[in-house]
C-alpha cells in the first residue's frame, strides 16, 4: 500500500497543481495538510503573530480548499504543532507514508523543513513541483544562481518566453481509514472579511476582472490609493495558491486576442514577472532575504527607536498619508503597491528605523502576504536588494499631491497627523536586535 502525504502551504487549491497531480497518481491513499508558514526570524526577532484579519482569510481560504477536497471524499488535516519536523515525524511513523509531495516554496525555513525531512526519511519517495511560478528552471535560460542581481535583466530575458498551460485539477485517492489522530480543519463562519478567498472564488474574480475594460487602462491606474477597478486585487488569491500566475497569464492571453493587446495589458505581464523575480531572488539567496544587511552585504545606517515604530505601526507619525495608509492597512489587510512604497520609504528614511521590523509588521499583517515579494521589495526600498539605484526615498509630499491632491484617500482613512506620542504607550517588541 502506498499512502501519500500532500504538504498544502502556499498553493491552496486543486487545479494547475503539478505535485499535487503528480503524486495522486502514485499512490493508493493520501493524507492532506496544511503547513502554516512559520518565519523564524519574525518569530524569534520581531515576536510579532498574525492579525485577526490575517487569520480570518486564512481560514476563509482554508475552508474553500476543505470543500474542495470533500467534493472528491477528502479532508483537510491542519498541523497545528510549531514543532514541525517533530510533528511531521509523528504522521509518517504512524500513518506508514511512503510518499510526500509539496509546492516548491521560496521561503528558506520552509526549504530547511523539506530538506531535513529527506535527510531523515531517505527511503520516502519525494514530488515536488514549481507550482506557483510562471516558469520552471529548465524553461528558463539561466540558471537559479546566474540570476541577475536587478528586475530589468531578468525581464529581458524571459518576458518573450510562453509559460507552460495550466493543468486540469486531478482525481484523488481516498484518505487512509485511521487518520483519527489528526486534526482535522474546522471551518470558523464568526468572521469574515469580503475578499475573494479560496480556488472557485479566484476564478470568478479572475473571470469578472476579465469581464471589464479595466485591464486597458490599468498602467494609468496601477499607482493610484484607491478607487474601482484600479487594481486587479489578484495578489491575495495568489499568496495563498488559489490561483496560479499561469491561470492569470493564460487569462490575460484570452483578453487580448478578444479585446487587443496594449501597454497596460502588458503591464498586468510586467507585474507578474516582478512577482516572478522575487521567487527565484528569494531560492538564490535563501537566508540573506532576511539579513539586515541584505544580499548587497551593505549596512543601512539605520536602527530601532521603539517610539518611533510604535508610531508607524498605529498610524500616528507626524505625516498624514502614512497614517492613512497604515489604518487602512491595520483595518483590511491590504494596501495598494503605491501605499506599500510610501510607507516603507518614510520608515527607512524618515523614521531611520531597521527596514526588518517594517517587513514583519507588513508579513503579520497584509492577507496577501508573500515571503518573497515582502522581504524583496523591503530589501529593494532599503537599498540593500534588487534596486540598482541603492534605495529608494519617495518624496512624501510630491506624492501626495500626485496621488491624493484633494486628500480624499486621507479623510477616507483619518490620516490625521499626530506629531506627539503619550508616554504610557509602549511597544510590544524588543528595544534593539540582539
Amino acid at each position: 500500500m502506498k499512502v501519500g502525504l500532500y504538504l498544502f502551504e502556499n498553493d491552496c487549491r486543486l487545479s494547475d497543481n503539478p505535485a499535487l497531480t503528480t503524486l495522486a497518481s502514485q499512490v493508493d491513499t493520501l493524507i492532506c495538510i496544511y503547513l502554516p508558514t512559520v518565519n523564524l526570524w519574525t518569530a524569534r526577532k520581531a515576536q510579532c503573530s498574525p492579525s485577526f484579519t490575517v487569520e480570518c482569510y486564512r481560514n476563509q481560504t482554508l475552508n474553500a480548499l476543505h470543500q474542495s477536497l470533500a467534493s472528491q471524499q477528502q479532508k483537510l488535516y491542519l498541523l497545528r504543532d510549531t514543532a514541525q519536523l517533530k510533528a511531521l515525524t509523528e504522521i509518517i511513523h504512524t500513518q506508514q507514508v511512503t510518499h510526500i509531495g509539496r509546492a516548491v516554496h521560496p521561503g528558506f525555513d520552509e526549504q530547511k523543513l523539506w530538506l531535513k525531512l529527506q535527510d531523515n526519511f531517505p527511503h520516502i519517495q519525494y514530488i515536488s513541483a514549481y507550482s506557483n511560478t510562471l516558469f520552471e528552471p529548465d524553461s528558463l535560460p539561466i540558471s537559479v544562481s546566474e540570476l541577475p542581481p536587478s528586475f530589468t535583466p531578468f525581464r529581458k530575458t524571459v518576458e518573450e518566453i510562453e509559460p507552460k498551460l495550466p493543468i486540469a485539477t486531478p482525481q484523488l485517492p481516498p484518505r487512509p481509514n485511521r487518520v483519527s489522530d489528526l486534526a482535522e480543519f474546522k471551518a470558523n463562519s464568526s468572521y469574515s472579511i469580503k475578499v475573494a478567498a479560496g480556488e472557485a472564488q479566484a476564478q470568478q474574480q479572475l473571470q469578472q476582472y476579465f469581464q471589464t475594460d479595466a485591464a486597458l487602462t490599468y498602467k494609468e491606474t496601477r499607482n493610484a490609493l484607491f478607487g474601482e477597478h484600479f487594481s486587479t486585487r489578484f495578489s491575495p488569491i495568489l499568496a495563498y495558491g488559489a490561483i496560479s500566475p499561469r491561470q492569470i497569464k493564460q487569462a490575460l492571453t484570452q483578453f487580448e486576442q478578444q479585446r487587443g493587446a496594449n501597454e497596460s495589458t502588458y503591464w498586468i505581464w510586467f507585474e507578474l514577472l516582478w512577482r516572478e523575480y522575487f521567487h527565484w531572488y528569494a531560492l538564490k539567496h535563501q537566508h540573506t532575504l532576511f539579513s539586515f544587511s541584505g544580499v548587497k552585504a551593505k549596512t543601512p545606517k539605520t536602527s530601532f527607536y521603539p517610539e518611533r515604530f510604535l508610531k508607524w505601526c498605529q498610524g500616528r507619525t507626524p505625516n498624514a498619508l502614512v497614517n492613512a495608509i497604515m489604518h487602512e492597512l491595520t483595518k483590511t489587510g491590504w494596501i495598494s503597491n503605491r501605499a506599500r512604497q510610501i510607507a516603507a520609504s518614510y520608515f527607512v528614511n524618515e523614521l531611520q528605523l531597521d527596514w526588518r521590523y517594517g517587513a514583519a509588521f507588513f508579513e503579520q499583517h497584509l492577507i496577501d502576504y508573500d515571503v518573497a515579494a515582502n522581504w524583496g521589495n523591503w530589501q529593494y526600498i532599503a537599498g540593500v536588494g534588487a534596486d540598482p539605484r541603492g534605495g529608494r526615498h519617495f518624496n512624501i509630499t510630491k506624492q501626495q499631491a500626485l496621488f491624493d491632491p484633494d486628500g480624499e484617500y486621507i479623510k477616507l482613512w483619518q490620516g490625521e497627523a499626530t506629531p506627539q506620542l503619550d508616554s504610557q504607550d509602549h511597544v510590544g517588541w524588543p528595544l534593539e536586535d540582539n
